[in-house]
C-alpha cells in the first residue's frame, strides 16, 4: 500500500474535492493542514510517506530533505512549475514529480478585487461602519486612469483587458514584451520608466526568476506618483520589501497591496503588518474551490497513472 502524504491542507479540504477514495486500497491518505518549516520535524513526518502532494510552493522540497526521505517515490505539484523543488535531487534518487493544470482565471480576479479595494478604500470603510461611522474616506474611481501591468502574459493578458472595460488607459512593459503583443491584449508598450511613472495603479505579473528578482525597488517606487497604488500577486521577491516598506512609512506612493511575500507563511509582527496604508492577503491568488477541484483531482490521476507504471504530466525524465 503506497502512503500518500497531502501537505499544506490549510482549510481542510484536500480530501472532500477530489475522489481520493478511487485509490483505495492501493494508496493511503494521510492530509496535514499545518504547515511544518523546520526541516527535522519535516523529515520525521515524511518518513515513511512513498509520496507527498504539494499545494503550490507552500513547503520547499529542497535536495536536503528530498534526501532525508528514503521511501519518496513520488512528488506530485500543483501546477506544472514549482520552483521550490529540486527537482535535479529528485530525479537523482528516481523520485518522479508530476503536475497539474490550473485555472488561469483566479489570480486575475483577486488582483482586480485588491486593486477596487484599495481605490475605494472598502476594508477601511468596513473597520469604520463596523466602529459606527460613516463614510470616513474618499476614494478614487478607475474610469480615465492608467493601468500599469507589469507582465503581460496570460495572467496579465486578463488584467489588461478588465482594464480595457473599466475605461482606463492600459500602458505594459516586461522583457520580452514586443508592440505585437501589446496590441493584442489592448495595451500600449512603454518603457520600464515610463510605466513606473505614468500608471496610477501599477500591477505585477511575472514569473520569480533571475532576472525579476528584485526589479521593483527604490528607484522604480521612486518614479511613481504619490497618488500611485502597488499591486503584486506574482511573488514576493520580485519587489524589494525593505524598499516597499520604506515607501509606504515616508508615504512616497498612496499604498500597496500585496498577497505574496519574501517568507510564507507571514509571520505575526511582521513589519509590513504595522503599515496602515498597505493591504495584504494570504497568498489567496490560486485559492478557489475550483481549482482546488482542479489540481487534488489530477493529483488523484497522477498517483493512479504511477501505480500503472505510465506516469502522467511528468515533469522530470528518470533514466
Amino acid at each position: 500500500m503506497m502512503q500518500v502524504a497531502v501537505l499544506d491542507d490549510y482549510q481542510h479540504s484536500a480530501l472532500a474535492l477530489a475522489d481520493w477514495k478511487s485509490l483505495e486500497p492501493d494508496v493511503q491518505i494521510a492530509a496535514f493542514p499545518d504547515h511544518v518549516a523546520d526541516g527535522d520535524v519535516l523529515a520525521r513526518r515524511l518518513h515513511t510517506f512513498e509520496c507527498v502532494v504539494l499545494m503550490r510552493e507552500r513547503t520547499p522540497f529542497a535536495k536536503a530533505l528530498i534526501e532525508r526521505l528514503p521511501n519518496l517515490r513520488l512528488i506530485v505539484t500543483a501546477g506544472m512549475k514549482n520552483a521550490a523543488i529540486d527537482i535535479d535531487a529528485a530525479t537523482a534518487r528516481g523520485i518522479q514529480v508530476c503536475g497539474t493544470e490550473t485555472l488561469g482565471t483566479p489570480t486575475a480576479e483577486l488582483a482586480w478585487g485588491l486593486i477596487l479595494a484599495l481605490a475605494r478604500k472598502i476594508p477601511q470603510e468596513f473597520a469604520a461602519l463596523k466602529l459606527g461611522r460613516w463614510q470616513s474616506t474618499l476614494g478614487i474611481g478607475l474610469h480615465g486612469k492608467t493601468l500599469g501591468v507589469i507582465g503581460l502574459g496570460r495572467l496579465g493578458s486578463q488584467i489588461a483587458r478588465i482594464g480595457r472595460v473599466f475605461g482606463m488607459d492600459v500602458i505594459a512593459w516586461s522583457q520580452n514584451l514586443t508592440e505585437v503583443r501589446a496590441k493584442e491584449a489592448g495595451a500600449t508598450m512603454v518603457t520600464k520608466d515610463d510605466l513606473f511613472a505614468g500608471a496610477d495603479i501599477v500591477t505585477i505579473h511575472l514569473v520569480l526568476g533571475d532576472r525579476t528578482r528584485g526589479l521593483v525597488g527604490a528607484a522604480e517606487l521612486g518614479r511613481m506618483k504619490p497618488t500611485a497604488y502597488l499591486i503584486n500577486t506574482s511573488r514576493g521577491p520580485i519587489v524589494q520589501e525593505q524598499a516597499l516598506i520604506a515607501a509606504l512609512k515616508a508615504r512616497r506612493i498612496a499604498g500597496a497591496a500585496l498577497d505574496v511575500f519574501d517568507r510564507e507563511p507571514l509571520p505575526a509582527g511582521h513589519p509590513l503588518l504595522a503599515l496602515d496604508n498597505l493591504l495584504v492577503t494570504p497568498h489567496l491568488g490560486y485559492v478557489t474551490a475550483e481549482n482546488y477541484r482542479l489540481i487534488y483531482g489530477h493529483a488523484v490521476e497522477d498517483i493512479r497513472a504511477f501505480l500503472t507504471g505510465k506516469p502522467i504530466r511528468t515533469i522530470n525524465r528518470l533514466p
